[in-house]
């Protein structure tokens, strides 16, 4: 008998049994005062919580595209003590997200599997909004993100590039057909290992801090149980518990001799200094270095622990590694679905770049329209994530004439606002030709600032900080992509554009591909 069937099937009709009085009454004294809330189906909000938890991402995207269609755009569902409400319309979510930013710019109080991999809250996913996530934020944006920081990288993204057709290249060699989606992975995770510890690591080691990574991400979705009842379920489920604890500390196992490695660089680079010995080449700063530098003015000046520095990282490596590597390959998919698109990409690619280059430069890219229109439409028509992270409000708030009480948990669906049948003509389709001069989604804001037509990175306040260094690497890769290779489908396989829930959301079927030389190098 497994523990989840024990669970569900023995203790939850008990523990509903012994609750039930409480929670209906405390439900009809709420329901009053409730009244404004936006509409939603009745149910009571701790079983409702339990229920929810056992859905996957399909049949929730499924229930709440019912539940739109049955109470409007703004619906709120009982998943705990506070309500959740989920948002799917273009103008409310710029009212929330911009018009009223600063009282939904917040997070929710954090589950115990948030707060044990957040070093207690200390990242900027989980910060509450105030002066420790304006800190963290500012110190990535700035420190780290800056464009003039972003462009001493460039000889990383080139080292990444040449490993990353070798790899393919080989794939192709060996068995005359490419499955590109890990060696997209292992290249995006090779450029931000650089940028956060500031070292080219081996092939061995990247793919050592890759896997611990993954294994810890994917196992996050089994840890959605200990928010409910977690002294409980932490004895039901010990074994889950346990796999995090100890997937979290071989992370921290692989991360913390980078971190002491980065201080006696940093040692030596002062030391350098000091003797102004200007034939040792200097390195170039990363985020490691910048989180040594931070101290806590709200926590009596004190630097960053171990615990929150590895928190840092990780969140750095995952959300600049994961969601692109995800939308990389989407747009490949889509390119070799569609080869007159490949080749109307490759065209404005050499129109730009002598034959006799290397590869495409990142001065480059500001010539090619067409390449940021695929980018575009690959993050609209295939959002590497549905739904933001949750917001939560710091106050209660009116909008749309309904009432959202404070500690309300807020869900933005991003996929939905991106297939909008009202803004975008045949939204399922891929129309890179939408974003040209001309068309109508010509001067898009991704940002989402003047008004949401599809928001990728979110929108406001919590707006992803990286968006801009994600679509460098976008529009970077897939120029040398289609420039080196052109991508044709495997003969009498379809391209696969069947979705699946990881991280992210991935293709079901990665993508096989034959990839033929486009230059004679």
């Amino acid at each position: 008998m497994t523990d989840s069937f024990f669970f569900f099937y023995y203790i939850l009709p008990l523990l509903t049994l012994l609750l039930s009085i409480t929670i209906s009454s405390f439900y009809l004294l709420k329901s009053k005062s409730n009244s404004k809330l936006p509409p939603g189906p009745p149910s009571l909000p701790l079983l409702g919580n339990v229920l929810w938890l056992r859905q996957s991402l399909d049949n929730v995207e499924s229930i709440l595209r019912d539940l739109r269609t049955r109470y409007g755009p703004i619906v709120t569902l009982r998943l705990g003590s506070n309500p959740s409400i989920f948002i799917s319309d273009r103008a409310i979510a710029h009212a929330a997200l911009v018009e009223r930013g600063s009282s939904f710019s917040s997070r929710p109080p954090p589950r115990p599997a948030t707060r044990f991999l957040s070093g207690n809250q200390h990242n900027i996913t989980s910060a509450a909004y105030g002066p420790l996530w304006r800190l963290l934020r500012r110190n990535l944006t700035s420190e780290i993100l800056h464009p003039s920081r972003v462009r001493l990288y460039a000889h990383g993204r080139r080292w990444v590039l040449g490993v990353l057709l070798h790899h393919l290249a080989q794939q192709s060699e060996t068995s005359g057909v490419a499955v590109a989606v890990d060696s997209f992975q292992f290249a995006m995770f090779g450029l931000l290992i650089l940028m956060c510890f500031g070292e080219k690591l081996d092939e061995k080691d990247i793919k050592a801090i890759e896997t611990a990574n993954r294994k810890l991400l994917l196992h996050l979705g089994k840890l959605n149980i200990f928010a409910f009842l977690p002294r409980l379920t932490k004895l039901l489920f010990r074994s889950r518990w346990s796999t995090a604890v100890e997937l979290r500390r071989k992370q921290k196992e692989l991360y913390v001799p980078l971190f002491e490695s980065r201080r006696r660089h940093r040692e030596k680079d002062q030391k350098r200094e000091m003797t102004d010995d200007d034939n040792d080449e200097r390195f170039v700063y990363s985020y490691v270095d910048s989180l040594l530098d931070i101290k806590l003015p709200e926590e009596g000046g004190r630097g960053l622990s171990e615990d929150e520095m590895v928190a840092l990282c990780s969140e750095f490596l995952n959300a600049g590694t994961d969601t692109t590597s995800t939308a990389l390959q989407w747009i490949m998919a889509e390119l070799v679905k569609n080869p007159e698109m490949q080749e109307t990409l490759a065209e404005e690619v050499e129109s730009v770049v002598d034959d006799k280059r290397g590869q495409v430069e990142e001065e480059d890219l500001k010539h090619m329209p067409y390449l940021k229109a695929v980018v575009l439409e690959g993050l609209r028509r295939h959002p590497p994530a549905h739904f933001v992270l949750p917001h939560a409000v710091t106050e209660e708030v009116e909008i749309e004439g309904y009432v959202i009480p404070k500690d309300a948990t807020i869900n933005f669906m991003v996929a939905e606002m991106g297939w909008d049948e009202k803004v975008w003509e045949e939204p399922m389709a891929f129309k890179p030709e939408r974003f040209l001069s001309g068309g109508s989604a010509e001067g898009v804001d991704i940002t989402g600032s003047r008004a949401i037509k599809m928001m990728p990175f979110g929108v406001g306040r919590r707006i992803c900080p990286g968006l801009g260094l994600a679509m460098l690497h976008l529009e970077y890769f897939v120029a040398n992509l289609v420039r080196e290779f052109r991508w044709e489908a495997v003969d009498g396989e379809d391209v696969d554009l069947s979705e699946k829930l990881e991280f992210t959301v991935v293709m079901k079927n990665p993508l096989r591909a034959r990839l033929i030389p486009r230059r004679n190098t």
